[in-house]
């Protein structure tokens, strides 16, 4: 349990301790251990690896208040974690949620990033451009909206034993991606205090972002993207790519979403390559 300013976060951690600093941001409706099948390689590689449980998941605290959600507490978390390691430039891995922040932090504070790897999440304001000009992009985040709503989608997702975020993990990605074990392990985290409403907070403080003009990334980037996502088009990770000064995709064909689970080996050996090199 590492306290930062503000908020105490839940961290696990390997690697030696004199290693370059690698930060792996999860997305929703995971935790830590969504990184357990690549926390074992870039640790052997010679990487100090954190893999925090990020605010309002799982045994992380978990603010009240939506404004506690803004990626700007979200990439401070980050830089604090990085602050407390002695690390004046990070790492950076991120998934999902922890992509968009991975993102946001490497347009924000460039100069504390040395090296920035995207899986499967847009940058903020390219989803949104893009969304608003192709409408089945738009239908694919949907439930962004419908996250917006008080109460009550925190009453759906717990509804049943978490019904609805076991059939989405499932649902979304190739059969036998998630074992019994990973999803127990899910459904503790999700029925921690607070935690339900504390990872759909992160939906409901977009609105709260200000729109930013765009800007080039100007750290080395990497783009693994798993090409049969369900909900977010290639075409997002093009799109991304046109913003970095330095970046590279590479393509999971068969892979979806959730990409790190389903071909985990390709997934540590790109990082491994992408991070040390």
């Amino acid at each position: 349990m590492v306290p930062l300013p503000g908020v105490t976060l839940h961290v696990a951690a390997a690697g030696p301790a004199d290693g370059p600093l690698t930060i792996l941001l999860h997305g929703f409706p995971e935790a830590w251990f969504a990184w357990r099948r690549q926390f074992g390689p870039l640790a052997a590689a010679g990487l100090r690896v954190l893999a925090p449980d990020l605010r309002g998941y799982n045994r992380s605290a978990k603010p009240r208040e939506i404004a506690a959600y803004h990626l700007d507490r979200v990439a401070d978390d980050v830089l604090a974690l990085a602050d407390r390691h002695g690390a004046e430039r990070v790492r950076l891995v991120g998934h999902d949620w922890g992509g968009i922040a991975g993102w946001w932090l490497a347009a924000r504070s460039p100069e504390r990033i040395d090296r920035l790897a995207i899986l499967n999440a847009p940058h903020p304001d390219v989803l949104a451009t893009y969304a608003r000009r192709h409408p089945v992009q738009a239908l694919r985040v949907v439930y962004f909206a419908l996250f917006q709503v008080p109460v009550l989608p925190e009453a759906a997702l717990r509804a049943a034993d978490f019904h609805a975020l076991r059939q989405a993990l499932n649902l979304t990605s190739r059969p036998g991606t998630f074992t019994d074990e990973d999803i127990a392990r899910y459904r503790e985290s999700w029925a921690q205090p607070g935690a339900l409403e504390g990872m759909l907070n992160w939906y409901r403080a977009m609105r709260l972002k200000d729109r930013r003009e765009l800007e080039p990334i100007p750290v080395p980037t990497l783009i693994l993207w798993g090409h049969k996502d369900p909900a977010l088009s290639p075409h997002l990770a093009t799109a991304c790519l046109e913003l970095c000064e330095q970046g590279r995709i590479a393509w999971l064909p068969e892979a979806t979403h959730w990409l790190h689970h389903e071909e985990p080996d390709r997934v540590a050996a790109e990082l491994t390559a992408f991070l040390t090199g």
